[in-house]
């Protein structure tokens, strides 16, 4: 790898994405980005290819009555068990 990280090629930019994405730092701000127009497309390719998968896959909360419901149920079956066994000495 070259010292300073504008001087970096492309491919050990390309191996570094998925930590430099998984740690929440905008990308586009990374020196190598800046200077190189090839992978700013491919970091604005995988940013419209991200928010079409998070419109495929809202974030949904479960009502509060759900968690009700499961610890009803819950309740109730515990209410229905069979005794537990003697324990044997």
């Amino acid at each position: 790898m070259t010292g300073h990280p504008g001087n970096m090629s492309c491919a050990e930019f390309q191996a570094q994405l998925p930590e430099l994405v998984g740690s929440g730092k905008d990308a586009a701000r990374h020196p190598h980005a800046q200077g190189c127009e090839r992978c700013r497309a491919l970091l604005a390719d995988l940013e419209t290819i991200a928010e079409a998968a998070r419109q495929l896959f809202p974030s949904v909360e479960p009502p509060d009555e759900l968690w009700e419901q499961i610890e009803s149920a819950i309740k109730k079956e515990g209410d229905h068990a069979p005794p537990a066994a003697p324990q044997r000495r």
